[in-house]
């Protein structure tokens, strides 16, 4: 058998498996096992993370069904808090990413949104809605409701996320309601999980990101996730285009320990 060690880390609700020694074989089969939380550890998400040149270090994501995300919010979070120093460049697959920590606080700076579209006309389930549209790392629809908390995520976000209007790649699915002048609270289907998580921070910040187009705001927009901890998106707004944008959240680490394969 081989030995595997990993670190155990959760932020906002999101949680991972942070490796930091290189991994042999199929990676997505092994993201797979893993993440898996009967038969593995049991995890939203696996990074990998190792030295580069032009960075301080990269990270790799691999959702919980194997595939290979391009960002991941929450998990750069974490694999800044795991790296430990006050101010880090990490290189992901949609670009660089600047971390700076603050005692148990994080933040990571979220490479250009773009393709940002507002009330696209949606059939779903046989109804006519409009849909807001941006990527944020990773493509992300941001739906305004009332009641979130009697919205069924996982069937209407999963009929959006497969939706033909997003083929091939798909999208992950973001429900949100205002609380406050700048305040949401946010519910998400992750792509890749395929499931309602505690929380996305990409999925935040492009929620952020939407209402602050569609109420003219340009500082900063707290969101409220299903976990209950806030996340905060700081931003610069020039109308459809945002630059300087940042995302803050909590990380730690839960446990250590070492899987046999």
């Amino acid at each position: 058998m081989k030995k595997i060690n990993f670190t155990k880390m959760v932020a906002a609700g999101n949680d991972f498996i942070v490796v930091k020694d290189k991994l042999a074989g199929n990676l997505s089969a092994k993201a797979r096992l893993l993440c898996d939380r009967k038969f593995g550890i049991g995890a939203d998400g696996l990074l990998l993370l190792s030295k580069c040149s032009g960075a301080d270090f990269s990270m790799r994501i691999f959702n919980a069904d194997g595939s290979e995300a391009q960002m991941c919010g929450n998990g750069a979070h974490c694999a800044a808090f795991f790296n430990a120093k006050n101010k880090a460049r990490i290189l992901t697959a949609s670009g660089i990413v600047n971390s700076e920590i603050d005692g148990g606080r994080v933040k990571i700076q979220i490479t250009s949104p773009k393709g940002v579209k507002s009330d696209i006309p949606l059939t779903v389930n046989g109804r006519k809605i409009k849909v807001n549209f941006i990527n944020t790392g990773v493509p992300h629809v941001v739906i305004f409701v009332s009641g979130i908390g009697e919205i069924n995520v996982k069937q209407i976000g999963r009929s959006i996320r497969y939706h033909k209007k997003f083929a091939p790649a798909g999208t992950n699915v973001n429900f949100a309601e205002p609380e406050a002048n700048n305040l949401i609270r946010v519910r998400t289907y992750e792509r890749g999980v395929e499931d309602e998580t505690l929380a996305c921070g990409t999925g935040s910040t492009a929620a952020a990101l939407i209402f602050a187009l569609k109420n003219n705001l340009d500082d900063l927009v707290r969101v409220r996730t299903q976990s209950g901890q806030i996340l905060k998106v700081y931003f610069r707004r020039d109308n459809y285009k945002f630059k300087n944008v940042w995302l803050e959240g909590s990380a730690k680490i839960v446990y250590k320990g070492e899987y046999y394969v």
